[in-house]
């Protein structure tokens, strides 16, 4: 299993703007074969600061999420939304155990 964590930043005054987009590439992204979360966050104290929390079931899955349509599109919107500071890292877990 692999968990991708991060954060990017949007001018505070694009976020109205950009959320039916972030919501489309949410939805799509939770639809991908090997998708098992996939969310975006607005940070409560910093406004513009979107934390990105995904989990995919392997890293062949994360591959196929990376040519799908929708990233693309996603990505093509980036410089209108003036995302900047794009932070993500990926991490292989074990199997997951309550706490």
């Amino acid at each position: 299993m692999l968990l991708v964590i991060g954060t990017f930043r949007l001018p505070p005054g694009t976020i109205t703007q950009a959320r039916p987009v972030m919501a489309q590439m949410v939805r799509a992204s939770r639809a991908e074969a090997g998708c098992i979360d996939y969310g975006y966050a607005e940070d409560v104290l910093d406004a513009g600061l979107i934390h990105v929390r995904e989990m995919w079931r392997d890293q062949a899955a994360l591959d196929a999420h990376f040519a799908m349509p929708h990233l693309a599109r996603w990505r093509a919107t980036w410089a209108e939304l003036g995302i900047i500071d794009r932070d993500l890292q990926a991490y292989d877990l074990g199997a997951p155990r309550a706490v």
